[in-house]
């Protein structure tokens, strides 16, 4: 009698290393063994920045540098990538309904995940981004100059009827100027 590895079963039982080692070779060997690793994902952010006139900007921005590692052993693998290290403070911040920003550039360099409901940010330069749950934003404005008509920064508000709810991510990250896209 033989086992579905193609062992005889006499065998497996003087044996019994030879079974498991017959088991992770056919795992080795198998049908998921030839499988690639899947390819590498692509996340976006969309990036308010300022340009060397003082002018800020909203552009959508590919996050792909990932590498495919646990976080916590015995956890599986998953997807990763480190934009940048050091320190950082987490804030949970709810929006009133019809909040008004007004224009401000944003305090530190900062990462912004709507969890609830929906916002916009307008740059200096005219372009208006609205986002909700599952979008990121990177706010690094605050190298921006008042214009002629007193805008800095950027404008934001909310959208709708209802608060909405924002975790912001303050970093020690000095503002840089012309760097559109800067974490990859």
């Amino acid at each position: 009698m033989t086992t579905q590895h193609g062992l005889r079963s006499s065998v497996a039982r003087s044996a019994p290393w030879l079974g498991v080692h017959a088991l992770i070779l056919s795992v080795a060997t198998g049908p998921l063994a030839s499988q690639a690793a899947p390819p590498s994902p692509t996340m976006w952010y969309w990036h308010n920045w300022t340009d060397h006139d003082g002018v800020s900007h909203m552009t959508h921005c590919p996050v792909r540098n990932f590498d495919l590692k646990t976080m916590s052993k015995p956890a599986g693998p998953q997807w990763q990538d480190r934009l940048k290290q050091g320190s950082a403070q987490v804030i949970f911040t709810v929006q009133p309904s019809h909040w008004n920003g007004a224009w401000h550039p944003d305090p530190k360099v900062q990462w912004i995940i709507p969890l609830r409901g929906t916002w916009y940010v307008t740059a200096m330069d005219g372009t208006k981004v609205t986002m909700g749950p599952g979008d990121v934003s990177l706010g690094e404005d605050q190298m921006s100059r008042r214009d002629a008509q007193g805008r800095v920064g950027h404008f934001a508000g909310n959208v709708g009827d209802g608060p909405v709810e924002l975790m912001v991510i303050q970093t020690d990250e000095p503002p840089t100027t012309d760097q559109p896209c800067r974490f990859k």
